[in-house]
């Protein structure tokens, strides 16, 4: 690690350098005999070197391919370099360092090729921000010793995603996403793949493909593909593109050859042997998927919850037919994907989940827990206001929004609604909604609809109290 980071400071300072920057990278590099051999067969491969005559100096490489393109082999040669020769590593974790940097070149080689229409200079940081996406994660296996021995076991104990995430989080105190971006700013990795983390549904055509070469690179490196997500990611990125899946599917089928060549220019045959055989993974692309069920706005339910609801107040109903009644009215009424109710601790430091509704429900119960120690956080703000919120694009600066590494993706990237729960003058909990898998956007009409459901709710709860 303490290499790589001089190396990657090193080449953004010749960056900056114009005049000297190719005579300096060749010099900068010359000293280490295993890298320039690594970077120049790199750069006479037949994905680099289109016909062209092979260059014998890095300095020669860089004037030929431009320095972005040599900057970035080099950066990933050192990369490359530096996990494999990790030796004092136990099995385990050597081998899981394996599986993630065969992960991270899969994804960068994605991201590329999705970029195809792009100018060279964004496709090189594309590529980089792809490759070091999981930088934090590498770190830390890489550093060998009791403690990655024992999350590891830990890992290997348990299937479930958000078990691992806590696991991860119980023992260093951060998510290996925080890692990432430590490492980002202390190294100085560009925007783009700060960017990439903090804002992960971010529209920009850099961004969606970084999150979605990660998203397939992670799919087809499952020993179990899940045809439902595969087609999910495939579909999206097709659209993305703005072509067919059937093209999108041999686009990736072709990158996923070339990628197993690059490795061994790189040297890193070791990690061959994890890269998905994408042509075979591809073939459950084809599996029957359950249609999504998009739920539309439905006046005359909503109209006849709504007298439900004002007959609760009249014969003081009990609270959790109330709260079920209300979710039901904006689940079905309203036309969100899910909705649910998050209670506060007794400390007012948390927000928990009490009853969720719709697609994923039981995924999101387990997983929906917010710490409320960001004052500036939408859910801190919404408790202290005591009143609703519409939180168009949750991942913006403008929102604010403090969201734990693991509930990012959770979130709509079209927004979600908030409107506090309250009895009286005490706010006890919010009631959440969103759009999440049907992708759509909120229209003015429905947050007023979400906040007469979750008002109306308010005034039964404060009857029943009495």
């Amino acid at each position: 690690m303490p290499a790589l980071c001089s190396t990657v400071r090193d080449l953004e300072k010749l960056a900056k350098d114009d005049v000297s920057s190719l005579a300096l990278l060749g010099r900068s590099v010359m000293h280490d005999n295993a890298l320039t051999s690594r970077i120049l067969r790199v750069a006479n491969s037949a994905f680099y070197n289109k016909g062209i005559n092979p260059v014998s100096t890095v300095s020669r490489a860089a004037v030929v391919l431009g320095f972005d393109t040599i900057r970035n082999i080099c950066i990933t040669a050192k990369l490359l370099t530096s996990l494999l020769e990790n030796k004092h590593l136990s099995e385990s974790v050597y081998q899981r360092l394996l599986e993630l940097m065969a992960q991270s070149f899969q994804a960068a080689m994605l991201a590329r090729m999705m970029m195809s229409d792009q100018g060279e200079s964004l496709r090189e940081e594309v590529f980089i921000a792809s490759l070091l996406y999981r930088i934090g994660e590498s770190a830390f296996w890489s550093l060998g010793g009791e403690q990655t021995e024992q999350l590891d076991k830990q890992l290997l104990a348990t299937s479930d995603k958000i078990e691992q995430k806590s696991l991860i989080r119980a023992e260093l105190g951060t998510s290996f996403t925080q890692l990432t971006q430590g490492i980002s700013r202390s190294w100085g990795l560009g925007d783009v793949l700060t960017k990439s983390l903090s804002q992960p549904d971010e529209r920009m055509p850099e961004i969606r493909c970084i999150f979605l070469a990660n998203k397939l690179s992670d799919v087809m490196s499952q020993p179990n593909v899940n045809a439902e997500e595969l087609h999910k990611r495939l579909s999206q990125a097709a659209e993305m593109l703005e072509i067919s899946v059937e093209d999108m599917t041999k686009r990736i089928i072709h990158c996923g050859e070339v990628t197993h060549k690059l490795a061994v220019g790189y040297g890193a045959k070791a990690i061959v042997a994890y890269l998905p055989n994408t042509s075979d993974v591809l073939e459950h692309v084809d599996a029957p998927i359950e249609p999504t069920l998009i739920r539309q706005p439905n006046q005359g339910y909503q109209l006849t919850t709504l007298r439900q609801l004002t007959h609760y107040a009249v014969l003081k109903t009990d609270f959790n037919q109330i709260m079920k009644t209300a979710l039901e009215g904006m689940l079905t009424g309203v036309g969100v994907d899910r909705c649910g109710v998050l209670l506060l601790s007794p400390s007012r430091k948390l927000l928990q989940p009490r009853v969720m509704m719709g697609d994923g429900a039981e995924l999101l119960k387990q997983a929906f827990v917010i710490e409320l120690d960001d004052p500036q956080s939408v859910f801190t703000q919404c408790i202290g206001q005591k009143k609703s919120i519409w939180v168009d694009t949750p991942t913006s600066d403008e929102c604010k929004v403090q969201i734990d590494d693991r509930l990012v993706e959770r979130f709509s990237q079209n927004g979600f609604l908030l409107a506090p729960l309250a009895v009286g003058h005490k706010v006890l909990g919010l009631f959440y909604a969103d759009r999440q898998d049907s992708e759509r956007s909120f229209e003015q009409e429905d947050y007023d609809s979400f906040t007469h459901f979750s008002e109306l709710a308010n005034v039964c709860f404060g009857v029943s109290m009495t």
